[in-house]
């Protein structure tokens, strides 16, 4: 068993985590994980309202007794969600551990860590992540340019990022983006990080509450299968490679605005996505990770075959590659 500074903060067996995805992060998918000894977040923002909110936590409760967290995303809206009603929704669910991703999140950071709840704070920069500590934040996610959904405009590498932000960041982080197998939880350990986070992965699992056909489709797709849109908007998002999506792209190049693509990137066309099976319905996040997807495992094979074989990596090859020198030959 691997354990980190991380797995002894939430109590949980395994340092890898299942953070917040919108439509995916649903009851059935955060018990799987959180039965299997890792770290789930079902989505607030997926639930309708608070009191949707509120009735999925008790959902996923009746599937497992392990530990699991609520994700709440802050992000600026003509008209915003009501933030502090999903925030109480989760402190009076009694949950113990929250993702906070997005802009200021100071207000909920300080009435969570009030009623006991440990925060982990979603960053794509070292600054951002220093921001985060000196806010008083638990952990830190910190994202690499690899990962979907919005990767941040500097475009830095996990491989950068990662040991960039162990080298200044005291508290326990987790490394996110590109992360789908035992050598990605190695290295990320290597690298500083105190555990991985996935999402894409987590998509591609019998748990995941998405379509069967998108499932085989992330398998399907190589690493190039993803595109950069809102980048000429600074606010950069990583979604999967479709019809879409490139033409969005398309349509930036020439200059327009968002007025200009509202339409083709409703949150309601994404939804779909995963309801219909149709992967050209909208745009839906997807990490350049989908090349080392090869299959659908259910959540405990995947989290087993991880952690077995990370072990066997650090013990065979890793130790294996340690030789002494030998003495020299006496005169």
């Amino acid at each position: 068993m691997l354990q980190t500074r991380f797995t002894k903060l939430v109590g949980v067996e395994h340092p890898i985590v299942q953070g917040g995805m919108q439509w995916v992060g649903r009851a059935e998918l955060v018990a799987a994980v959180a039965n299997a000894g890792a770290l789930g977040f079902i989505t607030a923002l997926t639930q309708p309202t608070p009191e949707d909110l509120s009735k999925e936590i008790a959902r996923c409760r009746d599937l497992t007794d392990k530990p699991f967290g609520v994700n709440l995303t802050i992000l600026p809206a003509i008209k915003p969600p009501p933030y502090a009603e999903y925030r109480a929704a989760i402190i009076e669910s009694g949950i113990k551990v929250v993702e906070t991703a997005g802009n200021k999140p100071q207000e909920h950071v300080d009435e969570f860590r009030k009623h006991g709840v440990k925060v982990v704070h979603k960053c794509t920069s070292v600054r951002h992540a220093l921001s985060a500590e000196r806010m008083g934040v638990d952990a830190i996610s910190i994202d690499g340019f690899e990962c979907a959904g919005h990767p941040g405009e500097d475009d830095t590498p996990g491989l950068i990022l990662i040991p960039a932000a162990a080298n200044k960041v005291k508290i326990p982080m987790i490394a996110s983006g590109g992360f789908a197998d035992a050598r990605g939880l190695v290295a990320a350990l290597a690298l500083g990080a105190d555990g991985i986070n996935m999402g894409t992965r987590f998509m591609a699992t019998r748990e995941s509450p998405i379509h069967q056909l998108i499932k085989e489709k992330i398998v399907a797709n190589d690493e190039r299968e993803t595109e950069l849109i809102f980048r000429t908007m600074r606010n950069t998002s990583r979604v999967a490679r479709n019809a879409i999506s490139t033409k969005v792209v398309a349509m930036e190049k020439e200059g327009a605005r968002f007025e200009d693509i509202r339409e083709l990137v409703a949150g309601a066309r994404g939804k779909m996505v995963y309801a219909t099976g149709n992967s050209d319905e909208g745009i839906w996040s997807a990490g350049q990770v989908q090349g080392l997807i090869q299959d659908i495992p259910s959540c405990a094979e995947l989290i087993s075959r991880i952690v077995r074989e990370a072990e066997a990596i650090i013990r065979g090859r890793l130790e294996g590659m340690i030789v002494q020198p030998q003495r020299e030959a006496a005169e």
